[in-house]
Parts: structure tokens; sequence; C-alpha cells
């Protein structure tokens, strides 16, 4: 029996791994996680057998994440991602299982039949040595991807526009679309905001509800409302604000950015 954990932002694919797993007779659930902080407690308390890794999570990432694991005690890692060739190239190389979103039951049979050979004939130092590596690749990876300043195509009015991504301040669902502000201007593209976000992986997005993910890069201020959701006013001027389910995360993420640790706490921003 494997003790399995599951940590990935996105509910509908922690069900999904949730269902693949139950299952597998030889797989039990142990813990399931939608940001790295309680994760990260969570695994160095009782680290699990198995898990299951998504690359971004919330506000930092699964590199990070795997990177505050205690190698002594480091479980078989699946990692999960939706994107991309670099991540993809990286697991490759190394044989690192991976998931790629989305994935169906035969791919995740497939990653388990190796999962199963790799717990019977690693140790935990060739672990820890296959998992630097992968980690290593991907994040040259991930900084060949923030330096680089990818365009995308969105219209406004009957006119086809190229932003950089580095333009945009804040992207929000809008049915089939999603509307792109850059200043005080505002564009439309078709597309899901997941695909979106994974078109501006180069910037520090950070999603602040269901809805809407702002560009860290172009927050001026930061304010909280009576209830303690956060108001946050962009340098174009549009003001956005997070949701109740988004609060912690958007706490600690602007927690990461002070410069001492005498300073208030972010809950007492007003």
């Amino acid at each position: 029996m494997m003790d399995v954990m599951i940590v990935d932002d996105e509910p509908a694919a922690r069900r999904t791994l949730r269902e693949c797993c139950a299952r597998e007779p030889d797989l039990r659930i142990v813990g399931e996680f939608g940001d790295s902080r309680s994760a990260l407690e969570a695994i160095r308390a009782q680290p699990p057998n198995l898990l299951f890794l998504d690359i971004q999570i919330d506000a930092t990432n699964g590199i990070s994440l795997a990177r505050g694991l205690d190698p002594r005690n480091l479980p078989l890692i699946v990692f999960v991602t939706a994107y991309d060739h670099y991540a993809l190239d990286a697991f490759e190389v190394s044989a690192v299982d991976y998931l790629l979103k989305p994935f169906d039951d035969d791919r995740f049979r497939k990653t388990l039949a190796r999962v199963r050979r790799r717990h019977e004939a690693e140790s935990a130092t060739d672990r820890h040595a296959l998992i630097s590596s992968v980690l290593e690749q991907l994040e040259r990876g991930a900084r060949a991807v923030s330096e680089a300043r990818p365009r995308v195509l969105a219209e406004s009015g009957s006119r086809m526009h190229m932003l950089d991504v580095a333009q945009v301040e804040v992207v929000e669902a809008d049915r089939n679309y999603v509307k792109l502000t850059v200043g005080r201007e505002a564009f439309h593209a078709r597309s899901t905001l997941q695909q979106a976000e994974k078109s501006l992986q180069s910037q520090p997005m950070l999603r602040i509800s269901r809805s809407c993910l702002i560009n860290m890069n172009h927050v001026k201020e930061v304010s909280r409302t009576p209830r303690g959701d956060f108001i946050l006013v962009m340098a174009g001027g549009t003001t956005v604000t997070s949701s109740e389910g988004f609060r912690d995360p958007v706490r600690h993420h602007l927690e990461r950015l002070r410069f001492a640790s005498q300073e208030p706490p972010v809950d007492a921003v007003r």
C-alpha cells in the first residue's frame, strides 16, 4: 500500500486525480491540498510514498515546493502540468514521471506502472539525485521563458492588436473570452482564463479570484475591504478585488514581498 498526497490548486484536477487513485487498490490518499504552504507542512510532518505535484501552485510553484522537501524522506513525485515543452523535455531526459493535463485513465495507469517499479527499485539517495536533476532543468527552462517577451493577439473594436504580455495588467474571464487590460485600454481574446494564464506564464501573474488574474509587476496600491478581501490598484488605474476563496493565497504572496519580519502582518493593511 502506498500513501498518496495530491497537490494542485485546481479543484477539478484534484478531483480527477482522487478518482483515478480511488480505483487503485494499492493507493491510499492521505492528503489533498490546493496551496503550497499547507502541502509543504503536511509532507514534512507525514511524508507520503507518492506525491502528485502540480508545477504551478498558487503564488509559488511546485519546483520550490519540491526543493523544500527532506531528501532523506523524499516521496516518489509525479509532476502534473498543463504545459509546456521545456517541462516535458526535462521530464523525458531525467526519466521522471509526469502527467500532462488533460490525461485519461490509460495514461494514468501507465504512469502508475512506472511508479510501482520505481517504488521497489529506488533508494532515497537515487531518488534525490534524480529529482535534483529534473528541478535544475525545470528552473533553467523557467528562466528561459521569463527572459522571453512573447506577444499575444487580441482585439479592440474592429482591429486586432499584438500585445506585449509584459504590458498586460489584468486578465478577466468574460464568457467565452478574456478581457485584457493594458493601462486604460481593454482588449478581448477568445480564450479561457486557464489558457490565458499559460500564455502569460513569463509574467508574475497572481490569481485573485476564479475569474481574475493580475500582473504583480503592475500593482501600485493594496488595501483591504471591511470583510478582509484585498483591493488592488493597478498602474493604469484599474481597481480589482480578491474573492474570499483566494484571500489566503493573495495574503501569503504579499507577505513574501515585505522587507523585514518586524513589519505588521498583511492582515493589518487597510
